[in-house]
């Protein structure tokens, strides 16, 4: 009996350390966690704080424009006179743009694709397929000499 008691008594030590190690195992686990996911909403915060930032930095950058695009400050004034020039570069091509588009279909010449300003629109002509090589005949099949 005394041999039975004996295991017992270790199996039930052996079962409390295993239980002991594991709550060690897993508080550290329940920590490392805790501390990853504050650090992944840290993270966040600071992403959302950014983009923020980069929002006002535009957001002032064009009232500044709208505000002193005719007189800057000397250290702006060559990006705002870039900025002004970019603008009117862009309504120029918008005006040709809209003549473009008036051009009756029916009277106009066709255009060329390297002509062509829009890169999703239907003026590029289409291309003939190249027609399929013709398939090679099949070799004779060779008789057995050995027969």
């Amino acid at each position: 009996m005394a041999i039975v008691d004996d295991l017992k008594k270790r199996a039930k030590e052996t079962f409390e350390t295993l239980a002991d190690v594991s709550m060690e195992a897993y508080k550290t686990a329940e920590e490392k966690t805790r501390i990853l996911a504050r650090r992944a909403r840290l993270n966040a915060e600071i992403t959302r704080e950014r983009g923020m930032i980069r929002r006002l930095k535009s957001n002032i950058g064009d009232k500044y424009y709208e505000l002193h695009k005719d007189d800057p400050e000397e250290t702006l004034k060559k990006d705002c006179e870039s900025i002004t020039d970019s603008i009117a570069r862009i309504e120029a091509k918008k005006i040709e743009l809209e003549e473009l588009r008036n051009i009756n279909a029916n009277t106009a010449a066709p255009i060329r694709e390297e002509e062509c300003c829009e890169p999703e629109c239907d003026c590029a002509p289409e291309t003939p397929e190249a027609p399929e090589a013709p398939e090679a005949p099949e070799a004779p099949e060779e008789e057995n000499p050995a027969e």
